[in-house]
Formats: structure tokens, sequence, C-alpha cells
């Protein structure tokens, strides 16, 4: 029986030498914090046979706070353990805090973490693809959706989906919340770059019931793709009014982390596309909710933002895995830094990923590129 004999943490800041002072700041009119340059948490397992697993969280700000977790809380937990029963071994790190309140948040962030390079590690172990030990790819190539279209200038929204749609795209979202009536006007000036564009919109929570179902209205006679977050992220019924009150689908599930905290959306009518990141709930608890989901004919479009190429990899597998995939978010301006810590280079899925038939993850990882961007 392989055992695991050692847990290292990578809490990671890529910044350049012009890089700015380590800062986080709120970019309105969104309410979260980001940090001044691409943060990071790897974690590295190690069995007694030499294998080794990757794994990474979604830990854009601070992302010190779950790696202390992992080094205090779950590392004892993990020291001696056959990395080959995955799921087992899931289940009792998110036990540990599990009473005290503490299933999601930065300990839901840990976990996801350990519970990639847990999948990585079997997959090294036993020579098979991770989506070969969940079951089975149900596809091989991963669809995605251009997410992002930076730019405050319609202008410059229009000339971004026009490269885009150019290079093949269909599907786009872009984060917007700058008051209704600009909402519109910005969707409807894409609208004219091409009669198949999908257009969503995410609108980070920071209208009211009242603002968010006049957005949906006008988005409805626009023939909008979706609504992600209209109104507060923990608004379960208010999100439920609007998705009863336009035809738009809302979205919902970048802050969520286990099946538990999304059963009240479903249970509620609350959302009609389910948005999880691997890289905070892990491959286990994404693929079980996919489960969960089918059960209310509700499909995932996996959220991804800021992760680097490990939890890329990981979404790949498990977005392969499920069967009722819409399609995964693809962030091309956030991209660059993803093969930082990559000896083998993911390509820009542009318009989708092709699943890695490799051991493990598939991919290698660059652990001298690792250990120059750790906090220390």
């Amino acid at each position: 029986m392989p055992t695991i004999i050692d847990v290292q943490v990578f809490p990671l800041v890529l910044a350049g030498p012009d890089s700015p002072p380590r800062s986080y700041s709120t970019k309105p009119p969104w309410p979260s914090i980001y940090a001044s340059s691409r943060e990071a948490l790897l974690v590295k397992l190690t069995a007694d046979d030499g294998s080794v697993g990757w794994g990474e969280a979604l830990a854009p700000v601070a992302p010190e706070v779950p790696a202390n977790i992992i080094e205090l809380l779950l590392k004892p937990a993990l020291l001696g353990a056959d990395p080959t029963r995955v799921r087992p071994l899931v289940s009792s790190l998110r036990a540990l805090m599990r009473e005290r309140g503490h299933l999601g948040g930065h300990q839901g962030d840990a976990v996801a973490a350990v519970d990639v390079a847990l999948w990585d590690l079997a997959g090294r172990i036993t020579g098979l693809p991770v989506h070969q030990l969940l079951g089975g790819a149900q596809r091989d190539v991963i669809p995605t959706y251009m997410s992002g279209l930076p730019g405050r200038k319609d202008s410059e929204r229009v000339a971004y989906a026009r490269d885009w749609v150019a290079q093949g795209v269909r599907q786009v979202k872009l984060g917007l919340g700058y008051g209704v009536r600009a909402d519109l006007a910005t969707v409807e000036a894409l609208r004219g770059v091409h009669d198949d564009l999908l257009i969503a919109v995410d609108i980070h929570g920071v209208y009211d019931v009242a603002d968010a179902v006049r957005l949906g209205r006008g988005l409805d006679s626009m023939g909008a793709w979706f609504l992600e977050a209209p109104v507060g992220f923990e608004d379960v019924a208010g999100h439920a009014e609007v998705a009863r009150r336009i035809d738009t689908p809302v979205a919902i599930g970048e802050s969520l982390r286990h099946r538990q905290e999304f059963r009240p959306w479903l249970e509620g009518g609350a959302a009609a596309i389910l948005q999880p990141d691997v890289g905070r709930t892990g491959i286990t608890e994404l693929v079980d909710l996919a489960a969960v989901a089918e059960t209310w004919f509700t499909p995932l479009a996996p959220h991804h933002s800021s992760g680097l190429g490990i939890v890329m990899a990981a979404s790949v597998h498990a977005s392969a895995a499920v069967g009722n995939l819409l399609a995964y978010e693809f962030h091309s301006m956030l991209f660059e830094p993803v093969n930082t810590v990559l000896l083998t280079p993911l390509e820009p899925g542009i318009l989708g990923f092709a699943v890695p038939t490799g051991p493990g993850l598939g991919i290698e990882v660059d652990e001298d590129a690792v250990r120059a961007g750790c906090i220390r």
C-alpha cells in the first residue's frame, strides 16, 4: 500500500521586478478585493514510492491563510495515509472542522487544494489520467466561453469581441454593474458583432432585486445567454425572485464550495446554471455536485479566473467527467501566468481544451518556478 510521507505548501505571489508593492484594493463597482499581483496556493504530496501529486486552491488573496490550514490541520491527517483512497480521505478531511462550521471558506479552499493533489498523485501511482479514475471522459474536448471583455468603453469591448469572433468564438461573458441603462447599452452594442454571438452578463452581486429584474427583462428582449450573480451572493430568495420574473437563465456558484451550500439554490429555483470552481470545491465535490444538479436538470459552467495551470488542468479533467457540462469559463486576459508553474505549457482554450491523456493531471510542474514565487 502506498503512503503519503510528505506534504509541502507553497503560497505564491507572482510578482516581477517592476511590480508594485504587495497590496489589495477594490475595483468599483465590484466590492471584492483584488491583489496587486497574481497570488495562488499550491500543495505538493509525496508518496513513499517517490510519486508526487500537485494541487492548487483558488486563493487570489492571502494564500498564506489556507496554506497554514493545510500545514496545521490537514497535514497530520495526510501523513501515512493511502493516497489512492481519495474519496474516503477527502471525506475525513472535510469532517475535521465541520462541527465548528468550517466546511467552506478558507478551510474549503485548503481541502480543495489537497483534493486536487490526491487525484493527481493517485493517477501517477496507477498510471491513469484523473478523468479515467473518475469513471471516464464523456467528451474529448471541453467547450469554453470567452470571459472578460475588458475596457470601460463599449467601443473597446466591441473591438475585443470582434477579434474573438474572428477566431471562432461564439460565447462571451462580461462583467457589468454600472447601472441598468449603461449595462443594456453595452449588451446592445455587442449584439452587432455577430448574429450568433451568445452574450452573458456578470453583475458581481451589486444590484437589488428591482434593478436586477429591470436588467433581466432588458436582456430577455436581446436573447441574452445568462445573467450571473445579479444580486447579493448570499441572497437565495432574491435570486429566486429574479429568476421567476425574467426569462434569461440565472447563474451562480463561484463563491460556493460544497453541495450543502448549493442545495438551497437548487431547491429554491434560484439558479438555472451552477458555476463551481475546482479551486474552491476540489475535483471530488465538483463531480458529486454535478450528479446532484442532474436531478434538477441543471447544467454546470465551471468558474475559472486567476487560477494557475494546476487548477486549470484539474478543471478540465473534472469537466470531462461530468455529464451536464455547459461550458468552461476561459479568461484570455488572465491566461499568461497560468503556465508560469508548468514545464508542459497548456494551450489557450479559446474554443476548448483537449482532455489530457497522461497520468494524473497530465501536466508537469516547474518546482523551481514554484519555489521562486513562494512567500517566505
